[in-house]
């Protein structure tokens, strides 16, 4: 929305603070729909619609988070083209689903955290982003990770905070259990892999999500299908167990490497696709050993895996002519 003493949307004027609440409301569904790299406000809804499903909790907390690191990131001045694009909202969106998931959601004090850390985490984006610019990099969901990372770290030495009762924490173990996978852990699993991306493992969860990323664009959602069928191949052929293939943990990361570096920052092709292929099969394999980095905090690894390939890759892809960086602007 421009400062001006009306708004547009779809041809009527509106007061200004009408249109700016508009704005805003679009700027967050915006925000949501950026966590698969969609700047579309109705894939936004129906990623709401998705978050809501698994539990009202999630969605109001997937909102809330939203809205309060967008509303910051407007706050503290930052690029109204970011705003507007939802670039501001996603890695809040993740901090404040995250604590609910991680830390429970009916707690006082983790609703008290998820909004500190939506605030705190835009501050991040800042940071990151003038960090990673000197190399021409996006941020990607790096602030969410650090943040995130910090906080469950930090949660076990506050009894306020960590209200489960864990016990010591787990050293990592080899992997056990049955590795075949039956066609309902594929199915399943396909699905998973994409409600994962918000830490949401129901099936029918990540089949909504789905159609969000459809409704936005269809290459989007072809290779988030890409991406999620990648993970299942690699965890499979490395022999992973099956329950972690099916419920989604091991393939997450492969869903949002391949639609990141084929479409989103490389232009897609044959080219861009097979080296998102590889990326997404390197992000699946990486997601243990960053399991065992993060055992003493539980395991968590978030998107980290995604992170560290997706930028690794991107750095690497000048080096490489035939893969062409997206152009903006």
């Amino acid at each position: 929305m421009h400062a001006s003493d009306t708004a547009a949307i779809n041809g009527r004027p509106f007061r200004t603070g009408y249109g700016q609440f508009v704005g805003f409301v679009i700027a967050v569904l915006r925000g949501q729909a950026q966590v698969d790299f969609l700047p579309n406000a109705l894939t936004g809804v129906v990623f709401s619609v998705a978050l809501f499903a698994a539990g009202w909790e999630f969605g109001l907390y997937g909102l809330t988070g939203t809205a309060v690191g967008t509303a910051t990131a407007r706050l503290l001045g930052a690029d109204r083209d970011r705003i507007t694009a939802g670039l501001e909202g996603f890695n809040s969106c993740l901090v404040a689903v995250g604590c609910a998931v991680f830390l429970g959601p009916h707690h006082p004090s983790t609703a008290v955290l998820a909004l500190t850390g939506s605030a705190v985490v835009t501050i991040l984006t800042g940071a990151a982003a003038r960090i990673l610019a000197t190399w021409d990099l996006p941020t990607f969901t790096l602030p969410f990770c650090l943040t995130a990372s910090a906080m469950t770290i930090a949660a076990p030495g506050f009894q306020r905070v960590w209200h489960q009762d864990a016990g010591p924490a787990a050293l990592s173990r080899p992997a056990a259990g049955p590795t075949a996978l039956t066609v309902t852990d594929l199915w399943q699993a396909f699905f998973a892999n994409i409600g994962q991306v918000f830490f949401m493992p129901q099936w029918y969860v990540g089949l909504i999500f789905l159609l969000g990323i459809f409704l936005a664009c269809r290459r989007a959602g072809v290779l988030a299908c890409v991406g999620s069928a990648v993970g299942i191949l690699t965890a499979w052929a490395l022999g992973a167990p099956a329950e972690r293939v099916a419920e989604g943990t091991m393939g997450y990361n492969a869903v949002l490497a391949a639609m990141a570096l084929c479409g989103v920052f490389l232009v897609a092709d044959a080219w861009s696709l097979a080296y998102a292929v590889i990326g997404a099969a390197a992000a699946t394999a990486l997601s243990p050993a960053l399991a065992a980095l993060f055992a003493p905090s539980g395991g968590h690894t978030f998107t980290w895996p995604f992170v560290l390939v997706s930028l690794a890759f991107l750095a690497a892809a000048p080096a490489f002519p035939r893969l062409r960086r997206v152009t903006t602007g």
